[in-house]
């Protein structure tokens, strides 16, 4: 696990989080991916801010470009108020930068743009990760790591099967872990030494400072698009620099079953977002959130507890196999094995099934929806069907996806 002291308070770090994530199609028309809900009440970037909280990282700058104002407030009412004397979680973007007003134009060249807080902080180490991931982790193991192997960069990185690897960035690494080169999407992946698996980048950083102010003046001399994969890691290479990569399945967080171990999800597709949703509802989830010993931190707001009402055949309020948040009212009707977000109201004689529900949303009387994904704030008129005629659904204005989701959202 590599504790090695408090090393977080020497710490700063960076959260990429202004990706338009154009994958999830409509889901992020007017938010950006990281501040899309997932698990109910959650936002995606709660899961990297809890990640740096739990692990002792108080002072950390959020940056954030497209369609930033929801994920700028949910910041701003939550996060920037959970810190203490000489600590923060500030976001950042292109337009409060006096110097520039060009948006990122590469996850390298955004830390680029604000070199100027880290040329003025008086840490030691930057720990720059993405905000667009859903897993759990302890950062001071990673940061201890770097430490020990007198690193310049430490990568964290995923044991993947040979047979996935040119899905990713793949490192070839020594025995001790040490990188001897970087391939984005290999065609003849490296496997680990003595093993039958590859290392694949999770886009998780933690630098030495100087080395980092270093490697980002010098690369920008080179690249306007300045990305650390693409340019950074393979400078560094180049130029003898100490490469690490940290292999996140050794990580373990307090009150962590063996079986929960290297959980990580890339939620960057509709599929991808709508099954990691539905994973939480199964018995034993690999995510678990309920591990009180490092909770996933979010705004809850003052909400009364989620109740059923009505008990009688044919108009019964149950929730089975489900997530139900604060404020939601099932009302004669049945939810089973859906994630239903804060504020939801579904009526009487309706079913809600395999279904993820955004905040605020009202299901009417006699509604059948399946396998859908709906957006906040909408009413779905009584009588409705989602789900059930995929001709129907497009018809409606609705977004269908090859594996059958349908995504509502507003016009």
């Amino acid at each position: 696990m590599y504790a090695m002291g408090n090393v977080t308070r020497n710490t700063i770090a960076m959260v990429l989080a202004g990706g338009k994530g154009e994958r999830l199609g409509q889901i992020t028309t007017n938010r950006p991916k990281p501040c899309v809900d997932f698990g109910g009440k959650y936002k995606i970037i709660d899961f990297v801010l809890s990640n740096l909280f739990n692990s002792g990282i108080k002072r950390v700058y959020v940056l954030t470009q497209y369609r930033a104002y929801p994920l700028n407030k949910h910041i701003k009412e939550f996060w920037s108020r959970m810190v203490g004397m000489g600590e923060f979680f500030d976001t950042i973007s292109p337009e409060t930068n006096s110097e520039s007003e060009e948006w990122f134009k590469g996850t390298a060249d955004a830390i680029y743009q604000f070199l100027r807080f880290v040329e003025s902080t008086d840490a030691d180490y930057v720990a720059i990760f993405g905000g667009d991931h859903i897993y759990k982790m302890d950062i001071s193991q990673m940061i201890s790591y770097h430490i020990m192997n007198r690193a310049d960069i430490t990568v964290a990185a995923l044991e993947v099967p040979v047979a996935d690897a040119s899905r990713f960035g793949i490192f070839a690494v020594d025995e001790d872990y040490r990188v001897s080169s970087f391939e984005e999407k290999p065609a003849n992946p490296q496997c680990i030494p003595e093993r039958d698996t590859c290392f694949a980048s999770m886009g998780n950083y933690i630098f030495s400072t100087r080395k980092l102010i270093e490697v980002l003046k010098e690369g920008k001399k080179k690249h306007a698009d300045l990305d650390f994969g693409k340019h950074v890691i393979p400078m560094m290479l180049a130029n003898g620099d100490r490469v690490f990569t940290y292999n996140f399945t050794d990580n373990m967080i307090p009150g962590m079953k063996p079986e929960e171990r290297g959980y990580w999800k890339d939620v960057g597709t509709i599929d991808s977002y709508y099954e990691a949703n539905m994973d939480l509802v199964n018995v034993a989830p690999q995510l678990n959130l309920y591990n009180y010993r490092w909770p996933i931190l979010t705004n809850q707001g003052n909400l009364p507890p989620a109740k059923t009402v009505f008990d009688e055949e044919g108009r019964r309020g149950e929730n089975i196999s489900s997530y139900v948040c604060g404020g939601c009212i099932t009302s004669g009707s049945t939810v089973r094995r859906s994630i239903i977000g804060p504020r939801c109201k579904i009526n009487s004689f309706s079913l809600v099934e395999d279904s993820i529900l955004f905040n605020s949303v009202e299901i009417g009387r006699h509604v059948r929806i399946k396998r859908a994904i709906i957006d906040e704030g909408l009413r779905i008129p009584e009588g409705t069907e989602i789900g059930y005629n995929h001709e129907a659904d497009r018809a409606r204005g609705y977004t269908v996806t090859d594996s059958g989701i349908v995504i509502v959202t507003k016009p």
